[in-house]
């Protein structure tokens, strides 16, 4: 869903969101500094890495003066362009000791378009590409209209309060608290919060080929 992120011009993400990502301190250190390297290694200009990422040339600029905290979808299009993983673009050195906190104030959170749902982006940055999971609040009525997924992606939506459903190519199932509904999410999916206030944790599997 959310997905967040895809190719070139056109990222995973929740369909018709406003974004709301903030802080993002964990990525801004050594983000600029990577998008900078990779950028001149492979003698491009800001204008040539605008061209081929569709990101605005003012914005590469910001994010490698480290001035911006960049979207995912942002960060995925950069990766893109550049010929790397997301994993590396964000890479920190592998002989550091990890352990890593991110305070309620810093967890990214996407909208829906009706402003009654929202998703705490509580996965890790590092596995967006092939996993992502959310912890989703939801006002009564509230509508989560996404757009499709990766071939073979599938998500999963764990209810514990409140009560969910999901509508998939016509087919509709509710889930009440303790049930979780999981489904294809390779087409326009659509979630919706019918009794409230609801809370539920989704996980997004992005290249499982588990419907093969």
């Amino acid at each position: 869903m959310r997905d967040q992120v895809e190719r070139a011009e056109k990222p995973e993400r929740v369909s018709k969101t406003r974004d709301l990502l903030t802080g993002a301190q964990a990525l801004s250190g050594q983000l600029g500094k990577t998008i900078q390297r990779l950028r001149k290694a492979y003698n491009l200009s800001l204008s040539d890495l605008a061209e081929q990422s569709g990101v605005a040339k003012s914005i590469i600029s910001q994010i490698e003066r480290n001035e911006t905290n960049p979207t995912l979808a942002t960060i995925w299009r950069l990766s893109q362009a550049l010929d790397v993983s997301i994993e590396r673009v964000l890479a920190a050195g592998d002989e550091e000791p990890f352990i890593e906190k991110t305070s309620r104030a810093d967890t990214p959170i996407l909208l829906s378009e009706d402003g009654k749902v929202r998703l705490a982006i509580v996965g890790w940055i590092k596995t967006v590409e092939w996993l992502q999971w959310y912890e989703v609040t939801a006002d009564p009525g509230g509508v989560l209209d996404s757009d499709p997924h990766q071939r073979g992606s599938v998500e999963s939506l764990s209810v514990s309060e409140g009560v969910f459903e999901v509508e998939v190519g016509g087919t509709l199932q509710r889930a009440r608290p303790g049930e979780t509904l999981r489904y294809r999410c390779d087409r326009p999916h659509l979630v919706r919060c019918t009794e409230g206030p609801g809370r539920a944790t989704m996980v997004v599997i992005m290249k499982a080929a588990v419907m093969e």
